[in-house]
């Protein structure tokens, strides 16, 4: 229930991408306005992670978990209805409270629920439930609205209909006794100890930048799909952005055992690649390069994630986890925000291409950055 809590909210977040290019086209949006909506979720998870990021050690990890089930289908509902930007931007927002409140609870779940025989594989599992629902939620919202005669209304309602079933199913949840903490909204991100912070901080923006790879493809690739490969319509821009997830998910599980460093090395590494073969597809407009770069952005995805997580989890206490990872997760939740709406602007003022190439180069160069610190801590 708690792994089905995870997915719920993850493909919640993950549905409405697909459909911005319709919503585009009714509306009549430049490509700025998609970047506002789509990093919409993030201002609320960012709100909920740096004012509730303790919600799960006052109230427990099942309350927290129902308590986002609820915004999650409060946020859909909203999505389902809107008739312009501002409403679906609140629908957005609502969903990314959902989100933060559900991405700490259910690590925290996790951990508490798993076997003992695989505990040690709570953060890898915790990673790979994320990134299957952020995969399927693109994936099955273009599936509805390919075929649906209300495209922007009947890919939320199943969704809507499992996030029900699974806040009732919470309640069956038995979980032991936990050592409360008063509760408090006062601002708060927690550091590890001090020995731990310089990988903390290569952690939190192999995030950064993981996640800025696939809010790019997310928010924009519908936008720059239909001028690089022949195929048209929001099944094909939804598994476009679904193949990036469900590679990372594959590379997670396959990988489930390499050393977090490793993995975060590779994940950087790969990255990088992929931002190379995007700018010489968008340079070139060479379709075969589009589809290397996906592929290549989902495997340094799962890479990269798979290592950060692994890496706070082993510099991080029962006591102290849920804090830091609220912090890891806040800095990179950053990423969808901050080079999107970079990516926007460029693309309103000066073209998609050249909006695209400046983010290549810019996370780029931040990957490398990242790779030459982990290497230097590490010698």
């Amino acid at each position: 229930m708690v792994s089905l809590a995870l997915c719920i909210g993850t493909i919640g977040t993950a549905l409405a991408s697909p459909l911005y290019p319709i919503y585009q086209e009714l509306w009549h949006l430049l490509p700025s306005h998609i970047t506002y909506i789509f990093v919409a979720y993030m201002f609320g998870c960012l709100a909920t992670l740096l004012f509730l990021g303790r919600t799960s050690n006052s109230f427990g990890f099942i309350r927290t978990l129902q308590t986002g089930i609820l915004f999650v289908i409060l946020g859909l509902a909203l999505s389902s209805v809107a008739s312009n930007a501002l409403w679906l931007g609140l629908g957005r927002f609502v969903i990314g409270i959902a989100s933060g409140l559900i991405s700490t609870s259910a690590m925290l779940g996790l951990i508490t629920t798993i076997p003992d025989s695989h505990k040690q594989n709570a953060p890898q599992l915790s990673s790979i439930i994320t990134v299957i629902g952020f995969g399927l939620g693109p994936f099955i919202g273009g599936l509805i609205a390919q075929f649906s005669s209300q495209p922007l209304v009947t890919p939320y309602l199943p969704i809507i209909a499992a996030a029900i079933l699974c806040f009732f199913g919470l309640f069956l949840v038995k979980v032991r006794q936990f050592k409360v903490q008063p509760f408090s909204i006062a601002p708060h991100l927690e550091m590890p100890a001090a020995q731990h912070q310089a990988l903390f901080f290569i952690a939190g923006f192999t995030a950064f930048s993981a996640f800025g790879a696939f809010s790019l493809f997310a928010s924009l690739s519908p936008s720059f799909v239909k001028d690089l490969i022949p195929w048209h319509g929001p099944l094909v821009s939804g598994s476009a952005i679904a193949s990036i997830l469900m590679v990372s998910a594959l590379v997670q599980f396959l990988a489930k055992n390499l050393p977090a460093g490793k993995s975060l090395n590779l994940g950087l590494i790969t990255l990088v690649l992929s931002f190379i073969l995007l700018g010489l597809c968008m340079s070139m407009q060479w379709s075969i390069l589009f589809f290397i770069s996906d592929i290549l952005v989902g495997v340094g995805h799962g890479f990269g994630l798979m290592g950060a997580f692994g890496l706070i989890h082993q510099m991080t206490t029962t006591d102290n986890r849920a804090a830091v990872m609220s912090t890891y997760l806040f800095i990179g939740y950053l990423g969808t925000i901050v080079p999107i709406i970079a990516v926007g602007y460029l693309a309103d003022h000066f073209g998609l291409t050249l909006g695209v190439l400046g983010f290549c180069i810019g996370v780029g160069l931040l990957c490398l950055a990242l790779l030459f610190w982990r290497q230097k801590i590490s010698s």
